[in-house]
């Protein structure tokens, strides 16, 4: 209820002031810092929160607003503010430097408590994460040199602006610093704006660019894999015809043979199962729920691919997964609407069960992965771990959004689809299954059939 109050209050208030929420700043308008993580550049998804090290926070001790998304949440991104007291400007011709200014710890007494940390992340090569209007900023902690760590104490912030509007932020870290197990250190930060005339719409662009964090298209994976599946596709279709071609000369030549004949005929291979086709399967209520979720999940994924295609998800934090979220609740009738229609035409009775199954299988997999993970990352501090609140209303989700849905769904498909309309009669009495040899068992087929897609995945790793 609190973070609901705050979502209300916030929705009345962002109409009466300019900030980060729309990305316009009046003259001298307060411009907030975020530091997000701080972790080892060589393992991203070790993440700890910034203040875990022992940085200084700044002399500004509040400000005028927060937000934070329910993606933002479960992701692990909890920003903190940094206490650094920004300004926006927008009067001066080319450039200005605003301030040159001290933390509010402007000596801090390094002892060994607080030099072992320190030393590990300049060791380990830590980096950490800020934001500012939502623009991404990455800074090194130290590094080391002859034996040495060094820290920088120094942070000078080149922001560029159009207008009202933050363009580019930049971060150069200054004044290195020896790290010693005695000594007091000073940390300052400068702030210098520039204008510029790159347009807001386009201030993302510098993100996207290759070179920017060096991202290389993989071209040998991409030709083995689409070879690979060529291959495959060939290997199925000269089986398949090699099968069929057969019965397709047999039918041709019978043409003048009556049907009553022609269904009397002597069948053999492949055809003999057709009786036992649409027979209902020995744990339908599980087989209806796996196939209502794997509509939704396929609709789901559409769904997203085409709004991240039209639309520009990668500026907004989190936005990627608050469309998923939002996408898979409101599909929730697919699932259901598929699920159970099947259900029903296999003869199902406990639709009840069988929607709940339907409902809540897929969630309670990813959840219940993702909170065994969240225990761990508790565990060892790390950024990444979602808070309790954050869980609760993911459960609120599921209850009172994706399961009503479902339900609704579900008595569409049952009364719109849930007759069987089979395109053949199904056999009285089920035909045995004849003994398999060893190769042809489920274990050795489930493991060989996972030969190819590893061998792709292995290559491009």
């Amino acid at each position: 209820m609190y973070t609901l109050c705050k979502l209300l209050v916030l929705s009345f208030v962002i109409g009466a002031y300019t900030d980060e929420h729309n990305h316009i700043y009046d003259e001298n308008e307060e411009v907030v810092l975020w530091m997000n993580t701080v972790g080892p550049y060589h393992n991203r998804q070790e993440t700890y929160a910034y203040f875990s090290l022992p940085f200084c926070i700044g002399s500004k001790e509040s400000i005028s607003h927060y937000h934070e998304t329910l993606s933002e949440a479960l992701q692990g991104v909890e920003l903190e503010f940094s206490g650094i007291e920004i300004e926006f400007k927008s009067k001066y011709p080319i450039f200005v430097t605003v301030m040159y200014k001290k933390l509010n710890i402007v000596q801090l007494n390094w002892t060994k408590k607080n030099t072992k940390p320190s030393v590990y992340a300049v060791k380990n090569h830590y980096w950490y994460q800020m934001y500012i209007d939502d623009l991404p900023i990455w800074g090194v902690v130290g590094e080391v040199r002859d034996n040495n760590y060094y820290i920088w104490t120094h942070k000078k912030f080149e922001i560029g602006f159009n207008g009202k509007q933050i363009i580019d932020v930049n971060l150069t870290s200054e004044d290195k610093v020896l790290l010693t197990p005695t000594g007091k250190l000073s940390f300052t930060y400068e702030v210098i704006w520039k204008r510029t005339d790159t347009k807001f719409g386009d201030r993302f662009d510098k993100y996207l660019d290759h070179n920017f964090f060096q991202h290389r298209i993989h071209w040998f994976s991409i030709f083995n894999s689409f070879m690979m599946v060529i291959f495959l596709v060939g290997l199925v279709s000269m089986i398949l015809m090699r099968t069929l071609r057969k019965d397709y000369a047999r039918y041709s030549k019978d043409e003048d043979i009556e049907d009553m004949e022609r269904d009397l005929g002597d069948e053999y291979g492949w055809k003999q199962v057709h009786g036992d086709v649409f027979r209902p399967a020995s744990h339908s209520l599980l087989f209806s729920a796996l196939i209502g979720a794997g509509h939704q999940l396929t609709t789901v994924v559409f769904c997203v691919i085409v709004f991240a295609i039209m639309g520009e998800l990668y500026t907004e934090r989190g936005s990627l997964l608050s469309t998923g979220i939002f996408v898979y609740a409101v599909t929730s009738p697919i699932n259901g609407y598929f699920g159970g229609s099947l259900y029903a035409r296999m003869g199902g009775k406990i639709w009840i069960r069988q929607m709940l199954a339907s409902a809540f299988m897929l969630p309670i997999f990813v959840c219940g992965t993702a909170f065994f993970i969240n225990f761990i990352a508790i565990f060892y501090h790390a950024s990444r771990a979602i808070p309790f609140g954050t869980m609760v209303a993911v459960t609120c989700i599921c209850l009172f959004v994706i399961l009503p849905l479902t339900l609704v769904g579900t008595v569409l498909g049952r009364n719109l689809a849930g007759q069987p309309d089979y395109p053949c009669r199904i056999n009285a009495v089920p035909r045995p299954i004849p003994e398999k040899k060893w190769f042809m068992e489920p274990g050795v087929i489930i493991l060989v059939g996972g030969v190819l897609p590893f061998a792709s995945i292995f290559i491009e790793m």
